[in-house]
């Protein structure tokens, strides 16, 4: 029998939506061990901050986390990726009452008990372990879930950290994951994401995918995210032949000079993306395709990035997520010449931004007169509508549909809605 525990702890979590997933485990892990969970550090003992490390940004947005919990009081054990950046050199410019690394997710009890008794635990386990199967105390809407079918990454982008701290790729067994994915959708989830940081890496990924397309209950299911060079024909074939699967990719991309995309360690070139776009155009009609883009790489020169913006106007993706390079401590890409200044960056994100923006408005207006499946989400009482998802809104990094109803809805029902107009680059309509 577990008994109550008067200690109290907070989990905050940070970054991606797998590290959502960790931080919802560790909930699971902290309320079996009988911790008191709280949803505030000013009411905690303990407050864990499960953090990301991917670029300076995330590493400065952890730290004001971290020093907003040191003021009220309260612990802290620092998680997830920052911590894990310690282990290898990363400097943390403030002191913390604990580290738990990303190979150490299952030890945060302990952690925390450890705090509790006047220790600095500091718990780094092994990157290349089996990937954890700790249940999770979910913390995000009933109706739709992240699902991890894998953990770590093997592409080592000579711009990008994560192999470093997430360690080598390794895929969850197939069972583990239709199990939860059961489980979710029982729970009352009818859109599941796999998430992973490469999915198009995961063995015999079509025949997982049919395997989830068989539950029942499940109205929708997406993919983040698909390196460009792994789309493979039987994938496309899964997809385009399963009406459960979201006709919407998200296909990080980073950039379409061929001299860029050597440099960053991506193994395709413009052409390749430029045959991938026609072919998943021509197998899976009406696809929405995402990818995301970094502008300012070391040698990127005034060519390379007017190459990349033709490249946006030909493939005219409606998600596009453009970012300044950041230079990244510990990476290939650090230690380039000719790094682009600051200035030089934001010039060209800028201009790169209003170039997409005007392929959203493209976008919502060609969609005009359609109907789509929505997920409705909530009800904005400023706007007086209801607000919810297709198959082309992803949670957090796309817009939403903004629709009247002509009676009631509850969060996680499905409509129909004829899209009228749009709302700055969210789409508007009315239910039908």
């Amino acid at each position: 029998m577990i008994m109550s525990n008067p200690t109290k702890v907070a989990l905050i979590a940070m970054g991606c939506e797998k590290n959502i997933i960790n931080s919802e485990q560790m909930l699971y892990l902290l309320d079996q061990a009988g911790f008191t969970l709280v949803g505030s550090p000013a009411e905690a003992d303990v407050t864990v901050v499960n953090t990301c490390a991917f670029i300076e940004g995330a590493r400065q947005e952890a730290r004001e986390q971290i020093a907003e919990v040191i003021e009220t009081g309260s612990k802290v054990i620092l998680a997830g990726c920052y911590a894990q950046l310690t282990k290898s050199g990363g400097q943390l410019a403030m002191k913390v009452d604990g580290l738990v690394g990303t190979g150490s997710f299952d030890g945060v009890a302990d952690a925390v008990q450890a705090v509790l008794d006047g220790q600095s635990p500091v718990y780094f386990g092994e990157l290349d372990a089996a990937v954890s199967e700790t249940p999770r105390l979910r913390t995000g809407p009933a109706h739709t879930a992240f699902l991890k079918i894998a953990e770590g990454c093997d592409n080592h982008c000579s711009y990008c950290v994560i192999p470093s701290l997430r360690g080598p790729f390794r895929p969850r067994p197939p069972h583990a994951i239709l199990d939860e994915a059961e489980a979710l959708v029982q729970s009352g989830a009818s859109e599941l994401i796999l998430v992973a940081q490469d999915v198009t890496r995961y063995p015999s990924l079509p025949e997982l995918l049919n395997d989830l397309c068989r539950l029942g209950g499940l109205r929708r299911l997406r993919l983040h995210y698909l390196y460009p060079e792994l789309v493979s024909d039987a994938l496309i074939e899964t997809i385009a032949a399963q009406p459960k699967i979201a006709r919407y990719l998200d296909i990080p991309m980073q950039h379409a000079s061929d001299r860029v995309l050597a440099a960053m360690n991506r193994r395709y070139t413009r052409a390749d993306l430029e045959q991938l776009v026609e072919t998943l155009r021509e197998k899976i009609p009406g696809v929405v395709l995402r990818t995301s883009v970094i502008v300012g790489f070391p040698g990127e020169t005034k060519d390379d990035f007017e190459e990349l913006c033709e490249f946006l106007r030909w493939a005219r993706m409606p998600r596009v997520g453009i970012f300044a390079y950041s230079r990244e401590d510990g990476t290939a890409a650090a230690a380039l010449p000719l790094q682009v200044t600051e200035k030089v960056k934001h010039q060209r994100k800028k201009r790169a931004e209003i170039l997409q923006s005007r392929i959203i408005d493209d976008f919502n207006r060609e969609r005009e007169g359609s109907v789509t499946e929505v997920l409705t989400e909530g009800y904005d009482r400023y706007a007086g509508l209801y607000f919810g998802r297709s198959e082309a809104e992803s949670p957090e990094v796309d817009g939403l549909i903004f629709f009247s109803s002509d009676r009631p809805l509850a969060a996680g029902e499905w409509v129909n809605v004829l899209l009228d107009g749009a709302i700055g680059g969210d789409g508007r309509g009315r239910r039908v």
